[in-house]
């Protein structure tokens, strides 16, 4: 196919826009700044995509989706995958109580196959969780080897329903998945020598040709997001930091035939949108997050709009309509580099944001409204470009969105009039993501380790601590100490506890001798 949008001769590599980086940096800190007020500069409280971009829903991450991926499958072009992700920032050693679905949520993925702004497929996914022994505090008692360990003390299943439905109506609904177990986070290297093999275990294929996930990943997002440190405190030569670098998220990935999700060949377009409803104290379910195009939520729609739009529905997404034609972000970037502000209304973000862009994924008849829009019918990219439809890949973003698609640099340039004349190559120096994504389904890669921190002083990869213990300690499952019903001493704990008594006998004999002397 012959690229949608020719190409000027300025560099896309990122290695010769180190004098640009500044204009993200200050524009979305400025935008940041003037949406969020005083509490955008507390630790922690950015936003990366839609990571906490809304006031209700930053204070329930279970519940928070993040991301939403939607690309053909590279390596069976005959499917689409979709990956769906919740929980931002998850800090790999957090533990005792590590990170799990919530069972009271329903995380829905939305298909629109004709463009009316209305699902007519949606693949709804309830988890449960599940704890063998309640009266110890670990979330594993040994060595995971399998997702049905019994060291693995706390652990999830899932179901899938499909559900059709016409004009907004259920008219069917049937289960294509049941009791899959998810893959759990990853705690450490003791705790789960051979994460891997976790991780495959946890993919399940249905009997319709689809395949599904859930589990722990790296998140995938990539951005520079230390714009809310007080402008980089001053100092611009910092950028270009994935600020995301080391954090997981708890991931769905669904890969589904292409012709169970599109209309027909003729009419490829799908749109697609992720939610999460939460169930109230009546036993009600309320959508409390709601995620298509990346950013939107977070340089796009204002604070007084945030948690509005995570409760609605794509058909109503009129009320938004001024939001995206009359931008806040183009007129934050004139007034701090008084570069002009592309003129409004902004029709181009309105094909890119809401209705897809003519001749690529824009389906006939289409009424505006937020989804991600895939046209099925544009095979992989063998080569994938981090920038999508603007550097000629017709593949990726706006068209779907990959993994490696770089949709912070994308947006920008797109935000400031990259389709309308104003060519620029405005980004945050951050082009990829931190570790290389896997070549077959679930595509996400495996989460950061929570071991993975240096080994402790005086100590050697594959030492043993027990055997500097001798036989106090005992593996989990052995015989013998105080019986195998009881969860056994962790050889660090019984190292402090050594180093602890022989302190305590040292003091005493220091009290000793003090009493003996004569005032």
């Amino acid at each position: 196919m012959t690229p949608l949008f020719s190409r000027g001769p300025f560099s896309r590599s990122g290695s010769g826009r180190t004098g640009l980086v500044t204009l993200i940096c200050g524009a979305l800190a400025a935008g940041g700044l003037s949406a969020a007020g005083a509490a955008a500069l507390a630790p922690g409280a950015a936003s990366a995509s839609s990571h906490r971009e809304a006031p209700l829903i930053s204070g329930t991450p279970q519940y928070d989706n993040t991301d939403l991926y939607a690309f053909v499958s590279p390596d069976k072009p005959d499917t689409t995958t979709i990956v769906a992700n919740w929980i931002p920032f998850e800090e790999p050693a957090g533990g005792p109580n590590f990170y799990t679905f919530a069972d009271d949520a329903q995380y829905d993925l939305h298909i629109d196959n004709n463009g009316d702004a209305q699902d007519d497929l949606l693949f709804r996914y309830t988890f449960k969780t599940h704890t063998k022994n309640g009266n110890t505090f670990l979330y594993n008692t040994g060595a995971v080897k399998s997702l049905d360990d019994p060291n693995l003390n706390v652990t999830q299943t899932y179901d899938i329903d499909l559900i059709r439905l016409k004009h907004g109506r259920e008219v069917y609904k049937t289960r294509i998945a049941d009791k899959v177990p998810v893959a759990p986070s990853d705690v450490g290297k003791a705790s789960m020598p051979d994460y891997g093999k976790l991780r495959a275990q946890a993919v399940y294929k249905t009997a319709g040709g689809a395949a599904t996930f859930a589990g722990q990943a790296d998140d995938p997002f990539f951005a520079d997001l230390r714009v809310f440190d007080l402008l980089y405190g001053g100092n611009l030569s910092e950028v270009g930091r994935d600020t995301l670098k080391g954090y997981n998220v708890n991931t769905i990935a669904l890969q589904v035939p292409n012709d169970l999700i599109r209309e027909s060949a003729g009419q490829p377009v799908v749109g697609i949108w992720s939610t999460t409803q939460r169930r109230n104290a009546r036993g009600y379910y309320t959508q409390v997050s709601r995620l298509g195009n990346p950013l939107v939520n977070e340089v796009v729609n204002p604070q007084k709009d945030k948690d509005k739009f995570n409760a609605s529905q794509p058909a109503y997404d009129a009320q938004f309509l001024k939001n995206v034609t009359n931008p806040e972000l183009p007129k934050l970037i004139e007034s701090i580099y008084k570069i002009k502000a592309p003129s409004e209304p902004r029709n181009d973000l309105v094909d890119v944001f809401l209705k897809g862009v003519k001749g690529l994924n824009q389906p006939p008849n289409v009424r505006p409204s937020e989804e991600l829009r895939l046209n099925t019918s544009i095979k992989p990219a063998m080569h994938p470009k981090r920038l999508g439809v603007l550097d000629g890949d017709n593949a990726g973003f706006p068209n779907g969105r990959r993994l490696t698609d770089d949709v912070i640099d994308e947006a920008l340039q797109v935000m400031e009039g990259e389709l309308v004349g104003s060519k620029n190559d405005l980004g945050d120096a951050v082009d990829k993501n931190d570790k290389g994504f896997e070549k077959y389904f679930p595509y996400v890669a495996e989460p950061t380790s929570g071991s993975r921190g240096p080994l402790a002083k005086g100590t050697t990869a594959g030492t043993d601590v027990r055997s500097q213990l001798g036989d106090a300690l005992q593996p989990a499952g052995s015989s013998g100490g105080s019986g195998s019903g009881n969860t056994m001493l962790i050889a660090a704990s019984a190292a402090s506890g050594a180093a602890g008594i022989l302190l305590l006998g040292t003091a005493i004999g220091w009290w000793r001798r003090r009493m003996r002397r004569p005032y």
